[in-house]
């Protein structure tokens, strides 16, 4: 599940980079999805990933997409996974 001896950090970008197939070293905590060439559908196939390895949920709305996760970049990615398991946590 999560953190086996790694950082949330590295967890996510590892995620992204296999379900993405984009490398590692291309993801810093500033890289944008679509800099990285992560379509819409990637992006949905990451938000799948992340929810399973970090027993969360994502919040989804038709109109708006996920939203309760900010995927500008991959360093709020990572900001909204980690709030999201805090949150879960304290529940």
């Amino acid at each position: 599940m999560i953190d086996r001896g790694q950082g949330m950090e590295r967890q996510v970008a590892e995620i992204i980079s296999r379900a993405t197939l984009v490398p590692l070293e291309r993801l810093t905590p500033d890289a944008r999805p679509e800099s990285l060439g992560i379509d819409s559908l990637g992006l949905v196939e990451v938000i799948f990933v992340l929810e399973e390895t970090f027993d969360i949920k994502v919040p989804f709305h038709a109109h708006h997409g996920a939203v309760g996760l900010d995927t500008t970049t991959v360093a709020s990615i990572t900001a909204g996974v980690q709030a999201l398991v805090a949150a879960r946590r304290a529940a």
